[in-house]
């Protein structure tokens, strides 16, 4: 197989196995090849690959014939991912690795994970799979452990549709209280696991950080049942994993230089965003607590504005002020100086 041709022909073939037929012209444009040139790849994949791509007159497309149905199902030799297929392979296979190998859920998706290494390894010799684990690294940095018996707790209720009773720290009061929760969904967000849950409390809905448990009780208590969507609705429409409350809208302009990796950079799914002439990129997205979207902008330093709202203005400012007074009067070490 041509080695600079792979990753086109694979892509033909995905995109007749995921719409069913494809028309010359669509893939054309979403090669970006010449019609020569795909005329060339299709009588490759058929002659020398054993494709069974064939021409329907009637759906003026390519689809796959007979032969890939049932049993004779066609594939490439090899395998080849793209991004999010490679890091969810990955990650699961990092995470089914690193359970205990005694215990019973280990013992099931045992079969799991070495499929997963059998898919890595497809079609590129002994020990790939180990050598794709070793050439591909996933960072999961600022991860916050849970106590098994916690998370065991949380997700039974989850699935059983069963109230909990959880004893909880406030991080931000610094207190600890006691509550009766129905648990509605789990969020795993930035490498540290959340419920969103009913609390019976306060009577509506609120999202608890599992590491912040410091105990978690089954009840024999049926849940109280809030729909999927309003939960979405109510705890999706801020900005990272803050929710709960009316959102507002953040206006960001990143400078010429920070443009480059925030125009490439999904801050939001609502987000506006908007090139400006002199290369400044403007972001206007929702939140509802501002904390965490404080933290993302004091990251990019000075690269960074906030315009709006007048009280995020305000926030950022304080603590700008806040981190430069640590500094006042403090003499900088002098830099070493390379040979």
């Amino acid at each position: 197989m041509p080695a600079g041709n792979t990753a086109r022909l694979y892509r033909i073939e995905a995109l007749i196995r995921q719409h069913g037929h494809v028309s010359f012209k669509t893939l054309i444009s979403d090669l970006e090849v010449s019609p020569a040139t795909l005329k060339r790849d299709l009588e490759f994949l058929r002659s020398r690959m054993g494709a069974p791509i064939e021409y329907d007159t009637t759906l003026r497309a390519y689809r796959f014939g007979k032969a890939y149905d049932g049993q004779k199902r066609h594939e490439l030799p090899g395998l080849w991912f793209d991004e999010s297929e490679l890091h969810a392979l990955l990650t699961a296979q990092q995470v089914l690795a690193g359970l205990d190998t005694g215990g019973l859920l280990s013992r099931h998706l045992q079969p799991l994970l070495d499929r997963i290494q059998l898919l890595l390894a497809s079609g590129q010799g002994a020990g790939a799979a180990g050598q794709v684990m070793q050439r591909v690294k996933i960072v999961s940095a600022s991860r916050r452990p849970v106590p098994s018996q916690h998370f065991e707790r949380v997700s039974s209720a989850l699935f059983l549709r069963h109230r909990l009773h959880l004893r909880y720290l406030t991080r931000g009061r610094g207190e600890v209280s006691e509550r009766d929760v129905s648990p509605q969904r789990l969020v795993h967000y930035r490498n540290t696991w959340y419920l969103d849950a009913w609390c019976h409390r306060a009577s509506g809905l609120r999202r608890f950080a599992l590491d912040a448990m410091q105990d978690a009780q089954v009840l024999d208590q049926a849940c109280k049942e809030v729909s999927v969507r309003t939960v979405q609705a109510r705890m999706d429409a801020g900005y990272g994993i803050y929710a709960g409350g009316e959102s507002q809208w953040a206006v960001l302009r990143f400078n010429p230089q920070a443009a480059q990796w925030a125009s490439c950079e999904e801050w939001h799914p609502l987000a506006e965003r908007h090139w400006r002439d002199d290369g400044s990129y403007d972001m206007r997205l929702p939140f509802v607590d501002a904390n965490e979207l404080l933290m993302d902008v004091l990251r990019q330093g000075d690269q960074v504005q906030v315009l709006a709202p007048p009280e995020l203005v305000q926030a950022a400012r304080q603590r700008l002020q806040a981190a430069a007074a640590l500094y006042a009067g403090a003499e900088l070490a002098p830099t070493s100086q390379g040979d």
